[in-house]
């Protein structure tokens, strides 16, 4: 937000007293309609149900980049903190300039600002009569700190609960719009493939149906999806299909198969060198080197790709319903595709069935606008999940390769990571390391890619807390004092002490049973996780028992929603670590559906238990993705715990059960 900025970009009250709240950001689950309502209501001195916001509609508020990063709490709710306590302000100045009095006679609550002495009083709307606040956002406005907060700081219940228990909430593929008809898109036999012949006479034939191509894009219109499925199955075409790698030997093409990109040097950069590795390695009493892969994974969202698309004044504006994190990305997509001008194009984005940073672009959206400009009625276009699980984009894979020295006391005197296509999120180690090289290296995926929720800190942080377990047991220290001896940042230490007392880290457990740890930091959050499991010695079954985790975001705005947040991450989590691994060969996905793709089940959630830390003294951060990263690391070190064998590739159990070597 900039001081021109003004508070009617970001707030109104109608003369009724009714507060809406407007932001970029969208509702994908995370609950941020919730918690965003929270900050507005703190500022303003009044019941958070009395606040409606409206969300991710790019005619109605303000430019945003989009729900990505961790970034709506630490961003979004401080401009919104902003905008109130402006709003706040000029409220009490309106009252002031009524009753002709100082400000320090004013009591603003529940609504109303009252004059203490005379008991006068009056509603916001009867302040503002409806009229827009106009007045400029300081940078400076007044926001309540942390251990002020009223509404914020707890449990307030879930924004429009009731819709969602009763099954009337309704989403982007539930949009309906008068004399709308249905699409479907022909795909390409496998990546990259081109078109050589194509045959729609069969699919022109049915009554009701319009076939559309430009240039290799192909599609149909029908009065129903299934008789646009149907329609679509009966074209014919032949594609030449190019040469691609396959699942089999993907981390080494990840290595030897460099994209260009410049390295850059520094703490925000692609690689960092601190200190002498070369040297620290030669004077090592041990030295220990491993590789780490993890496999592309899906997001496979409960909702796939949806969208509407209508175009008005004889197609001259185009206005789009859809499910994205990017409502102005997906307008630009929009803008460029189409050659209109920003100001005729519309993203609205009802709440999204789940995005977990795969809903960053806008290929329905573009689908259903080319459908519908050629049809001349709106469209919708949902795709399958064979679709989403083919043509969107994957969680990158990844090989890293850890090389560490250990002195002749058992500390860590070297560091030395390299990061192959993964990306650079909590690649840098937070522990006290003197001589570190670390070094991304962006590769030529066979594969699109792009965001997962915690981006490649699944991947990171999965090597980094696996090879300090591996390193504690070389230089023969117990995994958390090896951690403990090595870190001096407190946060991460407070997470890591916290988990392990409620986890009873050090204390019995049964036969073929397994205690594993792990810690780290990511986008200004800390989190440690502890894991027990349960190895079946005969069939190799790996039970995930139990996981306590200890979550630490600065300043809790909700604290149940918090909780939940890290619950679902935990159970989201299960899949990557265990399960799930995108299957690929010819340009082809092998397995694109839920039967074949294995996401965690209810039978596979364990015993959970979160200890949140709640930090008043530091600005809130991000907690939709940290919480995820822990899981892997401590059912991968716990595996170890309880057979002796190292697994070092996600998932873990790519057959289900572990590889008879690592039974015992």
């Amino acid at each position: 937000m900039t001081s021109q900025a003004s508070i009617a970009d970001w707030l109104h009250i109608d003369a009724d007293g009714r507060i809406t709240a407007f932001t970029g950001k969208a509702e994908v689950g995370q609950n941020v309609r919730t918690s965003l309502a929270q900050a507005v209501a703190d500022e303003l001195r009044l019941p958070v149900e009395r606040v409606r916001l409206v969300m991710s509609d790019t005619v109605r508020v303000p430019y945003d980049r989009g729900t990505f990063g961790s970034r709506s709490t630490p961003d979004m709710a401080v401009a919104l903190r902003r905008a109130a306590a402006a709003a706040r302000e000029a409220l009490l100045d309106l009252a002031c300039e009524r009753w002709e009095c100082d400000r320090s006679a004013l009591v603003i609550a529940d609504g109303r600002v009252t004059h203490a002495e005379t008991g006068q009083s009056l509603t916001f709307g009867e302040l503002t009569r409806g009229a827009p606040l106009a007045q400029p956002v300081p940078l400076d406005a007044p926001v309540t700190p942390p251990a002020q907060w009223t509404m914020a700081g707890r449990s307030a219940p879930k924004a429009n609960a009731a819709s969602f228990v009763t099954g009337t909430h309704r989403y982007a593929s539930d949009v309906v719009r008068p004399g709308m008809r249905y699409g479907k898109v022909l795909r390409p036999a496998g990546f990259g493939a081109q078109l050589v012949s194509l045959d729609t006479t069969a699919a022109e034939a049915m009554p009701g149906v319009a076939v559309v191509r430009e240039g290799d894009f192909v599609g149909v219109v029908a009065p129903s999806s299934a008789l646009a499925a149907q329609a679509l199955s009966l074209i014919r075409a032949e594609w030449r299909v190019p040469d691609q790698p396959s699942s089999e030997g993907i981390f080494e093409y990840l290595k030897t198969h460099p994209a260009q990109e410049a390295t850059r040097q520094g703490p925000g950069g692609s690689a960092f060198t601190t200190g002498s590795v070369e040297a620290a390695l030669a004077a090592a009493a041990r030295v220990l080197e491993q590789t780490y892969t993890t496999a592309y994974i899906a997001h496979a969202p409960l909702e796939p790709r949806a969208a509407v698309a209508e175009w008005g004044d004889g197609g001259r504006t185009l206005t789009v319903w859809t499910g994205t994190q990017r409502p102005f990305g997906v307008r630009d997509q929009l803008v460029e595709t189409f050659g209109l001008p920003p100001e005729r194009v519309r993203v609205i984005v009802p709440d999204t069935g789940a995005g977990y940073g795969g809903k960053h672009t806008g290929e329905a959206a573009i689908e259903a606008a080319r459908l519908a400009r050629a049809a001349g009625v709106p469209v919708k276009v949902v795709w399958t999940r064979e679709e989403e699980m083919t043509w969107a984009y994957f969680r990158p894979a990844a090989r890293i390769d850890l090389r560490a020295a250990l002195d002749a006391g058992g500390t860590l005197t070297a560091w030395e990571c390299h990061v192959h296509n993964a990306g650079t999120a909590a690649m840098r180690t937070p522990y006290d390391v003197p001589n570190q090289h670390i070094e991304y290296h962006p590769a030529a995926s066979p594969l699109r890619q792009g965001s997962y929720r915690a981006l490649a800190a699944t991947a990171n942080l999965f090597a980094r807390e696996s090879f300090m377990d591996e390193l504690a047991h070389a230089a023969g220290v117990e995994p958390l004092r090896f951690r403990i001896r090595h870190c001096s940042d407190r946060r991460l230490l407070a997470v890591l002490e916290a988990a392990a007392e409620r986890f009873g880290w050090g204390g019995p457990k049964p036969p073929h049973h397994g205690f594993g740890l792990a810690g780290g930091t990511e986008k200004g959050s800390y989190v440690a996780t502890c894991a027990e499991v349960a190895v079946d010695p005969q069939t190799g079954a790996v039970r995930l028992v139990r996981v306590v985790e200890a979550f630490e975001c600065g300043a809790i705005v909700n604290p149940d929603h918090l909780r939940n947040q890290v619950e679902g991450a935990i159970v989201q989590a299960i899949g990557g670590a265990f399960y799930e691994q995108v299957e690929f060969a010819g340009g082809r996905i092998l397995n694109p559906r839920f039967s074949q793709y294995r996401v965690p089940r209810f039978g596979d959630v364990p015993e959970i238990e979160v200890v949140l830390l709640d930090r008043k003294d530091l600005p809130s951060a991000g907690a939709g993705e940290t919480p995820l990263i822990g899981l892997a690391p401590a059912a991968a070190n716990a595996i170890y715990d309880a057979t002796g064998v190292r697994v070092r590739s996600l998932p873990m159990l790519p057959r289900g059960v572990l590889e008879p070597a690592a039974r015992r």
